[in-house]
Formats: structure tokens, sequence, C-alpha cells
């Protein structure tokens, strides 16, 4: 390596993403189920009590399920109301949540079309609004496979906390990716496999951990009211996260959705949508 090249390597590993924090606008909610209305505001009533340690004034908003029946319907509803956050459940207008592999025709186009984030509960046949309700928001954690500069999953995850909840800032390493790169790196004699393994992991685990920092940094200086706790490791992904959610008696998941380069849901996202079943998820 000439020196060139190793003054760019330095330079690269000293610059790394800062946290900033913003105040997410969340002054209209509309609660989304395909109930008759009785049962439709005993959902959203669920919902309020769920985020009832969010501050600020929310104007809340419910649609029945005789209000829409159809994705465009629905798609509409939710332009008209401008919500800054919708709510609902997945397999509206369907009994698929008897089979737990899709969030639904509705949920999936909701989720990629609509410009607020969805807040996916537990179908209230699989779960009573209240259990999930009770849990409120003081355990919530935010999931991505690139944690470092994704400032809007942290601030979301910020504002829909209580007060002094405990805020984990989740990242996992593909395993799996890293032994393939490795394999390759082990076949070109000009490359010490060792010292290549050791190196990469350690700066792929490093730049988490230096952006849920400046986190914690910016969050103590914003004065938000959440205790962060890290948690970065290299394993399965999905089988980590279900794990740590788990483990960690997580109320409310964060992750992103939306991909600027497809229209399907984003990378991980998709399995953890499907698979956890059983905590509401914001997806942004």
């Amino acid at each position: 390596m000439t020196n060139l090249d190793q003054f760019e390597s330095v330079f690269r590993s000293a610059a790394k993403p800062v946290f900033h924090f913003e105040e997410v606008r969340l002054e209209r909610i509309l609660v989304v189920s395909d109930l008759p209305t009785g049962a439709a505001e005993g959902f959203g009533r669920a919902v309020r009590e769920l985020l009832a340690g969010v501050h600020g004034e929310i104007a809340w908003e419910t649609l029945d399920g005789g209000e829409f029946a159809s994705q465009g319907e629905l798609l509409a509803a939710v332009e008209r109301a401008r919500p800054d956050l919708v709510c609902s459940y997945r397999n509206l207008h369907s009994d698929g949540w008897r089979w737990p592999h899709s969030l639904g025709e509705y949920l999936d186009v909701l989720t990629q079309v609509a410009e607020a984030p969805v807040l996916v509960c537990p179908h209230p046949e699989e779960m009573p609004p209240e259990r999930f309700a009770e849990r409120g928001t003081d355990r919530v954690m935010a999931v991505t496979d690139h944690l470092a500069g994704d400032q809007a999953l942290v601030n979301w995850a910020v504002r829909i906390a209580e007060d002094d909840a405990l805020l984990l800032l989740t990242h996992v390493e593909d395993q799996r990716a890293f032994e393939r790169t490795i394999e390759v790196i082990s076949k070109i004699p000009a490359l010490d496999t060792e010292v290549a393994r050791r190196t990469i992991r350690e700066q792929l685990l490093k730049e988490p951990h230096d952006y849920i920092e400046s986190c914690r940094e910016g969050l103590r200086r914003a004065g938000a009211r959440v205790k962060v706790h890290e948690v970065v490791t290299m394993g399965h992904r999905l089988a980590d996260y279900k794990r740590l959610v788990a483990e960690h008696e997580v109320d409310v998941l964060v992750l992103h959705t939306r991909d600027d380069d497809q229209m399907a849901m984003h990378g991980l996202a998709h399995p953890i949508a499907v698979e956890l079943r059983d905590i509401p998820l914001l997806l942004l």
C-alpha cells in the first residue's frame, strides 16, 4: 500500500456520520381498521392508550371498515386526512391473519405509498388490543442494517417513546455475508486472510458503534428523556432481532420499509414485519 493509500484510508476512517436530533411532527393520527364503527372506536382507544406517553396535542381520527372497500379508496382517505402517522393492523378486509405469511394487500400498498409512517399493531383476532395497549412505549427498539447516519429512524423512535424509556439502538451485521467476503479474500494470495477477517470485522462493528455514541450525545444535548442502550453484533439478523425483541421485552419496533431503488418493501424489513406479529411495528 502506498503512502497516499494509507493517508486516504486514515482520512476515510476519521470521517464519521454525526447524528442530528430533530423534533418529529406528530399532530394528526389516523387509525384505520376494517371493523364496524363501535369496534373500530375501541381499537382506536387501545392505540391512544399505547401512545399515551407521547407528548403534545394530537388530533385523532378513526376510519372504520365501512369507509373503504379497496386499496385505492383507503389511499384516498389517508390522503384526505393528511395524518402524520397512520395506525392499523395487518390483513385488513381479509382472513389472512390466520396464515402468518404477509401484511396483506392493503398494508403492503399503504406502507409503500402513504407519505406518513404506519404503526402496524397485532391483529385484533390474534391479540386483544388492550393487551398491547397496556404495555405502553417504555421499551422502543430501532432496527436497521445500516444504522450509521439513519437519523429519521432514531428521531421517530424517540418521538414515540415515553419519558425515561429505554431506547435500544440495534445493528446486527450479517455473519453469512461476512463469511462469504472472507472466503473470497482467502482465494487471493496477495491478501492476508486473518488480517482481513480481524480488521474488516472491527470496522463493520465500529461504524454503527460510533454512530450510536453520536446518537447518545446528540440526544443528551437535546434533553431527550430516553436511556440509550447499544446492541451492535454480528449474527443471523432476523433470528437475532427476534431474540433481542424477546430478551429486552420490546414494546415497539421501529424500522425502515422504503427503498428508493425498488417498489417492494426494503431489505430485512419484510421478513421482520411478517414474522414479528405480537408487538406494534412502526414502519417508516
